[in-house]
């Protein structure tokens, strides 16, 4: 793992949400990861992250801002102009993998997540690889 990464998910779905915290917080022993459970105060929420994210998980379909939305958002904040932002989701039709990409996400993981798979997927995305697992 590297050097215990500040990791930032933003997921509407509660059971998404369990899963991601049993797995980072639980299993890898993260001990900075914030989870939101919407986009609501988007700019607020941002500003208030202390460390600011090293990586940022977003669910695309989201309210009231979707993901493609926040990531643009996230583009235009010093901070996060660098950072991985990765989209997660359950709908990974090719047209959607190609807007993404377009979009300037960094990757696109399928949900659910692979539990075996995601902590050194985790890794290759924080040492700067694009990955689009789109089935696994």
């Amino acid at each position: 793992m590297n050097n215990q990464p500040v990791i930032l998910y933003i997921e509407d779905d509660p059971q998404s949400r369990k899963l991601m915290s049993m797995l980072l917080k639980g299993r890898l022993k993260l001990p900075t990861v914030t989870i939101l459970e919407d986009s609501q105060d988007f700019h607020d929420h941002m500003d208030a992250l202390d460390p600011k994210p090293d990586i940022i998980l977003l669910d695309i379909h989201m309210k009231p801002y979707n993901g493609f939305e926040m990531l643009e958002m996230l583009r235009q904040m010093d901070w996060a102009s660098q950072t991985p932002i990765v989209a997660l989701t359950a709908s990974v039709m090719n047209e959607e993998v190609q807007k993404l990409r377009k979009a300037g996400f960094n990757g696109c993981l399928s949900k659910p997540i692979d539990l075996d798979t995601f902590p050194e997927t985790l890794d290759r995305i924080l040492d700067g690889e694009t990955i689009w697992r789109i089935l696994d």
